[in-house]
């Protein structure tokens, strides 16, 4: 979520010239959005691709272990949400933004 913030706050001026020539408040809540699920979901991917790497180790010279698929989905899909639900809140800023005072910032 911070990271959102962060992304809303440096991109003020961006979202202040969006919303003068005429985005409405929904496109930008979608851009603010896609971006923060995008960036938990490669997160996630990272993640399982850490999980992947082991689990390979650990079969290897441990004891058998395996990912299933049902898993992978499920570990994806709850990367997903969370970048949803967290970027929901700096989104919403965003899109509540007035131009005049975005375009003014800086």
């Amino acid at each position: 979520m911070n990271i959102m913030f962060v992304s809303v706050a440096e991109r003020t001026r961006e979202i202040g010239v969006r919303k003068a020539i005429g985005a409405k408040r929904r496109n930008i809540l979608l851009q603010f959005l896609i971006e923060a699920a995008c960036i938990c979901l490669l997160g996630g991917l990272i993640g399982l691709g850490i999980a992947w790497g082991t689990t390979l180790a650990v079969s290897h010279f441990l004891f058998p272990a395996s990912l299933s698929g049902p898993i992978v989905a499920i570990a994806l899909l709850v990367s997903l949400l969370t970048g949803v639900i967290a970027g929901f809140l700096p989104a919403w800023r965003a899109a509540r933004m007035d131009p005049v005072d975005a375009l003014r910032s800086e």
